[in-house]
């Protein structure tokens, strides 16, 4: 019980030093930024995949460590090829580090047995694309969020320290934009995966369950997006607010209904 403990506390105490050095004056892209990110990657990292050693494990626990360590190994890859995507930091990690609250909190709650009665490849598979899916939308949100605060403080004329220190607008949608893109075919492959894991279990494809529906609604959700953005020109806090829309439906099908029925219903 005590090595769990420590360990949740070590992984989340390991995401602070990144979240305060963009509040140091002149921070950049430098060394002591670049050796908190690391620190912040492998902890969670090595917490996630320690307790996925055995096989996997459904509890909403190792789901959130899961998805925080996927999450920030996906920013550090983008912080390292976009020159301004390091900026996002204060948005994605603080967000980081309240799903790391959550997890310290839930540790030692209950999990549900895995019923999915399919060949352990393709569950694998299927995990797998579902957290990349996840951590791709999860920086994609953060960037769609950054140009919305953004762009209401230019429209307000009252720019914040936040705003001076985040992205520009138009290198946020670009960002964004393209992780979307990338997260919607992603996304095709996890739908398709998780209904044949439903034709397994339960001889029809159309049985949705609730994750099945969100992902399904998020899919279409950032398809019609994407088309928008081409077809008429979506831009601005509209195309943000759809993305932070069609995250919140990720998000639920992937934590909240594990949180209703191991924490709510236990």
């Amino acid at each position: 019980m005590w090595n769990i403990i420590a360990w949740n506390l070590a992984a989340l105490f390991a995401l602070i030093p990144v979240a305060l050095l963009p509040l140091r004056r002149n921070a950049g892209r430098d060394l002591p930024y670049w050796a908190s990110l690391v620190l912040a990657i492998v902890v969670p990292l090595g917490w996630a995949l320690g307790q996925l050693s055995d096989g996997w494990q459904t509890s909403l626990s190792v789901d959130l460590w899961v998805g925080i360590a996927g999450s920030m190994v996906v920013f550090g890859l983008i912080a390292a090829i976009n020159r301004q995507a390091w900026r996002l930091t204060p948005l994605l990690v603080p967000y980081m580090i309240l799903l790391g609250l959550l997890a310290v909190l839930f540790a030692f709650v209950p999990a549900e047995p895995l019923t999915e009665a399919m060949p352990e490849a393709w569950l694998d598979l299927h995990i797998l694309v579902s957290m990349v899916t996840l951590a791709c939308l999860t920086v994609a949100a953060t960037a769609a969020l950054a140009s919305f605060l953004q762009a209401r403080a230019l429209k307000l004329k009252r720019p914040t320290r936040l705003s001076r220190f985040l992205p520009a607008v138009t290198e946020s949608e670009r960002l964004f934009e393209r992780l979307l893109i990338v997260s919607e075919l992603i996304l095709a492959i996890g739908v398709v995966s998780g209904l044949a894991m439903k034709k397994a279990g339960t001889g029809s494809v159309f049985t949705f369950d609730h994750k099945s529906l969100f992902g399904m609604i998020a899919f279409v959700i950032i398809g019609l997006l994407l088309i928008g953005r081409r077809v008429c020109g979506v831009r601005g806090q509209m195309a943000a607010r759809v993305v932070l829309m069609a995250y919140t439906f990720v998000v639920l099908g992937y934590f909240g209904m594990k949180f209703v029925h191991q924490v709510l219903l236990s």
